[in-house]
């Protein structure tokens, strides 16, 4: 049995429930996602694939799957993954790139709308019996900042602009085709530099990866680069936000309003209790949810067991890995 069985944590799972049911040939093992029930779950049902979420895994899960094994991300981002303590036991490591952009694009785009129209307040007070008009602003004509020009930050530039009307730029420190840029994703600057890339926005939306680079990209310093007025939208990685010196650029006046999905720690815990987002009337905070449409979890479904299938078939050149020096240390058996 432990030749087809996948270990899969039970929030992934859900998500595509029926489709997972319905592949007869593989076993899935449910568990918890921390990594104790993990590691455990493995252990006990002998598996050599686990089909995981953003939790962070640096223990004992390295130690129990067998030289050859597979980690499958559910999703694309893997900062939650330890690549090198992976790579030396032998693990492949795998993400599904390209199939929840659009999902993650649109989710940015509502976090705009809602912030700009002040939804939040609207909900809140009339969740409380009360009717409170109130004036919002529109996306058409104001600027947007594109923080990361990858492939989610330029479908987010593309519906912006050619969709809403919206003037678009692009903070990106690596040597990208500005003419592709424009022409093709409507961002019609690119800078590298971010305190110039985001002096004249209106919005903010960061698309960048969490590592070591960009931890605490937003901090008190570079918040300091905003316009007084301007909203920050963050569908990335909660680490890139530090979220401390936010709530007080917030309460100062400095930020016009904040919408983030993704948080330093999830479920959402302040870094500070006298510094609780929720508290703030101009933040609009959703669960980690801009990937969680029916159908991206779907196609994350059909990825992330694509990529053990393949791996178990020795076709180890069509995974999508992520520490491909793997490949050279130990074969996948």
């Amino acid at each position: 049995m432990a030749e087809r069985t996948v270990v899969i944590t039970r929030p992934e799972y859900v998500k595509a429930q029926a489709w997972f049911e319905a592949q007869a040939d593989i076993a899935f093992v449910v568990c918890e996602p921390d990594e104790a029930s993990v590691a455990g779950t493995v252990r006990r049902s002998g598996a050599r694939a686990v089909i995981l979420g953003v939790e962070k895994y640096h223990g004992p899960l390295y130690e129990v799957l067998p030289r050859g094994g597979i980690l499958s991300r559910f999703g694309v981002g893997h900062d939650g993954i330890d690549k090198a303590r992976a790579t030396a036991a032998g693990l492949l490591v795998a993400n599904t790139p390209g199939v929840l952009e659009d999902a993650v694009a649109e989710h940015a785009m509502a976090l705009m709308l809602g912030l700009c129209r002040g939804l939040a307040p609207c909900v809140r007070g009339m969740d409380a019996g009360r009717w409170e008009p109130r004036l919002g602003r529109e996306l058409r004509g104001r600027r947007l900042s594109v923080v990361g020009c990858g492939a989610i930050g330029r479908r987010v530039a593309r519906i912006a602009s050619r969709g809403f009307g919206m003037c678009v730029g692009g903070v990106d420190p690596r040597a990208l085709d500005p003419a592709e840029l424009a022409r093709d994703w409507g961002i019609e600057t690119l800078t590298g530099e971010f305190a110039a890339g985001v002096a004249e926005a209106d919005v903010v939306s960061l698309h960048v990866p969490s590592v070591p680079e960009t931890r605490h990209l937003l901090c008190a310093r570079t918040l300091a680069a905003c316009k007084a007025d301007a909203c920050l939208v963050n569908t990335s990685r909660g680490a890139v936000v530090d979220e401390c010196a936010l709530y007080d650029a917030l309460l100062a006046g400095r930020l016009g309003g904040a919408a983030l999905d993704v948080f330093e720690v999830e479920p959402y815990v302040p870094g500070d209790p006298a510094k609780d987002l929720r508290r703030l009337p101009n933040v609009l905070l959703t669960p980690h949810v801009s990937s969680s449409t029916q159908e991206a979890c779907l196609r994350l479904a059909a990825a992330s067991l694509a990529n053990v299938r393949r791996a178990w078939s020795g076709q180890v050149g069509r995974v999508s890995l992520v520490n491909p020096e793997v490949v050279g240390k130990e074969p996948v058996r």
